[in-house]
C-alpha cells in the first residue's frame, strides 16, 4: 500500500492486517523509499526505519505458507525512488494506492505535519507560499525529518506517480482507490481490495476510523513536549523522571495517548474557503488529467466543474 497520506491508509492498514491470510506487521516502514531511509534515526513517534534488506525482511518472519506480507507506507507514492525499489525486490507485488481530492488533502497533510514536528508553520496559507524559498534550500524546517516533503504540491501529482508504478507493474497488478469510495463504503472498498490480492473476501469486515485530522492547539507547547518526549536536555529527564515517579502504573499507553492528545490537539477550525477555492482552481489540471487517465469523471465528483 503506497499510499496517500490522510487519505484513509491507517484505516485501511488496520482492516487489512486482520484478515487472517495478510500480514502486515509494521506501518510505515519506509525501506523501500531512498529519501526516507536516510533520515530513519530522526522520525517522529520513535518508529524505526530497517537499515539493511535483512532488518526489512526480519518484519516478515513471522509469516505462514500461504499468507500474503504487505507494507504499508503512505509516503511511497510520494516517493521517486520507491517504484523501482518494491519492483526490483518484488515484481509480483500488488500496488494499492489511494488518492483524494487535492485541496481537502493537502490541508489535512499540513495538519498532519504540524502535528508530527515536519511543519513548524501553523498557518496553512503561509506553510503553502514557502514551497519557492524551500525548492532553493530555504526556510527550511528546523526539525524536519524529509526536506522535500514540504514542498505540498509534490504530494498531488498524482498522473506522475501513477505513471512510475505503471511503467513496472503491469495493470493487474495495480488497484488505485478514491478516498471518496472508501470513505462512503468500508466494508465494499474492503472487500474489492480482499479480490484483489486473492484472498478469501467472503469473511466479515470490521470498520475502523483512524488518524483523524486534528488541529494543534500551541505548537510552542506541542514542540516542548517533543522534547521531554525524546529526551534532549536537562529538563527533559527531570521532567520525564517526575512523569514516571507521579503517573499510576496502571496507566496504559493508550491512555497516555488518550490524556496527550486531549492536551495538545483539538479538532479543526473551518477551512478558508477562499484558499480552498485558489487550490481547486490551481490543481483542477491535474485533477482532468486524472480523470483521464483512470477513464473516471473526479473533475465533477470533487465539485471541480464548478468553480466559476
Amino acid at each position: 500500500m503506497v499510499g496517500h497520506m490522510k487519505s484513509g491508509t491507517t484505516a485501511l492498514h488496520m482492516m487489512l492486517r486482520r484478515h487472517p491470510q495478510i500480514v502486515i506487521k509494521q506501518k510505515e516502514p519506509w525501506f523501500l523509499a531512498d529519501e526516507l531511509r536516510s533520515r530513519a534515526k530522526l522520525r517522529p513517534g520513535g518508529t524505526r526505519t530497517p537499515q539493511t534488506l535483512e532488518e526489512y525482511l526480519s518484519l516478515f518472519d513471522a509469516t505462514r505458507p500461504g499468507q500474503l506480507v504487505g507494507d504499508a507506507s503512505a509516503l511511497y507514492l510520494w516517493s521517486r525512488t520507491a517504484a523501482k525499489a518494491i519492483a526490483d525486490l518484488q515484481p509480483a507485488a500488488r500496488i494499492i494506492a489511494v488518492l483524494r481530492e487535492p485541496a481537502s488533502f493537502l490541508r489535512s497533510l499540513h495538519f498532519q505535519f504540524v502535528q508530527t514536528y515536519t511543519e513548524p508553520e501553523k498557518d496553512f496559507r503561509k506553510a503553502l507560499s514557502l514551497e519557492s524559498a524551500r525548492r532553493q534550500g530555504r526556510k527550511l524546517p528546523r526539525n524536519e525529518y524529509w526536506p522535500q516533503a514540504t514542498l505540498y504540491s509534490e504530494h498531488v501529482r498524482y498522473v506522475e506517480q501513477l505513471r512510475r508504478y505503471e511503467a513496472l507493474f503491469p495493470a493487474q497488478q495495480m488497484l488505485v482507490i478514491i478516498y471518496d469510495d472508501f470513505r462512503d463504503d468500508n466494508e465494499g472498498v474492503v472487500r474489492a481490495i480482499w479480490r484483489f490480492l486473492g484472498v478469501d473476501d467472503t469473511i466479515p469486515v470490521r470498520t475502523t476510523e483512524a488518524n483523524p485530522t486534528v488541529r494543534v492547539r500551541t505548537p510552542r507547547l506541542h514542540e516542548l513536549a517533543h522534547a521531554v518526549a525524546v529526551g534532549q536536555g536537562l529538563f527533559s529527564r527531570a521532567v520525564n523522571a517526575t512523569v514516571k515517579t507521579l503517573a499510576p502504573p496502571q496507566l496504559s499507553r493508550e491512555s497516555a495517548i488518550a490524556i496527550r492528545d486531549r492536551l495538545f490537539f483539538d479538532q479543526p477550525r473551518p477551512p478558508d474557503e477562499a484558499l480552498m477555492l485558489e487550490l481547486r482552481r490551481r490543481f483542477k489540471p491535474e485533477v482532468a488529467a486524472l480523470s483521464e487517465h483512470l477513464s473516471r469523471d473526479l473533475v465533477t465528483l470533487w465539485g471541480y466543474d464548478s468553480l466559476g
